[in-house]
């Protein structure tokens, strides 16, 4: 195995393109090279839920031999993923899918680095299962709630409008977050706080409201999953300083590369698709540094 290459030369508020599949290219970045991760991996929204029962026992040790974490009170991830796998026998297809991708993101990202992983419901208690095997659970920072309005209204059942972002952390005691870089919001009841305060606004919490990207916006790309700048701009300016670089290897429509481009950042965006990555090209055509593909 070749070793993994430096990241290009480029200057802050530019970055790279990469045509190709995300683990090839992950396997290709240095350690620990990387400030932010986000990604918006696909959603497994074709899943069929099998009832069964779900039991979590104490590892042997030679099963311990073969996770890196251990769970709640010293249980083993290794037994937790084969009970989520009897609950659903398409699990396993959708762990090792991700699994190796996360896997690579801890290793790439740099000691006061963060991912965050962007899912749907459907998706996001088995990914938090995963993280919390890669990462470890102490390295868990937020459960963040991206609430929108749009879309059918089911009258069987509370319409489902909102998406999970789980924020994680390299190393808890030196993350970077830069709380002053966000955009504020304003108070729901400024009759109770004082006008400076009312005037300034307060810092999100972990629910954040936002609407879509709008169909006849100027963001609109076209491109079927796109995410909102607003969305990437909190997450861009909390979690990273300018010139760091910010990676995402399930880039879409670039919204991604886009904000950290506009906020001082390198980029190094990865997809799979050529569409995609044609999409990304002409969004950023003046910051684009070099386009490729690698694997």
């Amino acid at each position: 195995m070749t070793a993994p290459r430096a990241l290009p030369d480029v200057p802050a508020g530019h970055g790279v393109i990469v045509l190709g599949q995300a683990l090839d290219v992950l396997s290709q970045l240095p350690d620990a090279s990387i400030q932010l991760i986000y990604i918006d991996p696909p959603f497994n929204t074709g899943r069929t839920q099998k009832r069964a029962e779900m039991r979590v026992a104490a590892t042997d040790a030679e099963a311990a031999e073969t996770v890196r974490r251990s769970g709640f009170a010293g249980r083993d991830y290794h037994l937790v993923r084969g009970a989520l796998r009897t609950y659903d026998d398409r699990f396993d297809d959708y762990w090792s899918f991700l699994e190796p991708h996360l896997t690579e993101a801890w290793r790439v990202l740099n000691d006061t680095g963060t991912l965050y992983v962007h899912l749907d419901y459907r998706e996001a208690h088995y990914a938090k299962v995963m993280l919390d095997a890669i990462f470890g659970r102490d390295s868990f920072l937020n459960e963040i709630i991206w609430a929108y309005d749009y879309g059918g209204k089911s009258k069987t059942r509370w319409p489902a409008k909102h998406d999970t972002i789980l924020v994680y952390v390299k190393d808890r005691s030196r993350y970077y977050f830069d709380s002053h870089a966000v955009d504020r919001e304003p108070y729901m009841a400024p009759g109770l706080v004082t006008p400076e305060r009312a005037a300034r606004g307060k810092l999100p919490t972990d629910v954040w409201w936002h609407t879509i990207v709008p169909t006849n916006g100027s963001e609109k790309t076209g491109y079927p999953t796109q995410k909102p700048e607003g969305i990437l701009r909190r997450i861009v300016s909390a979690s990273s300083a300018s010139g760091d670089w910010v990676l995402d290897f399930f880039s879409g429509s670039g919204t991604t590369a886009a904000v950290a481009a506009n906020l001082g950042r390198r980029f190094f965006a990865v997809d799979a698709n050529p569409e995609a990555v044609a999409i990304i090209e002409e969004r950023l055509a003046g910051a684009v540094r070099r386009l490729g593909d690698l694997g």
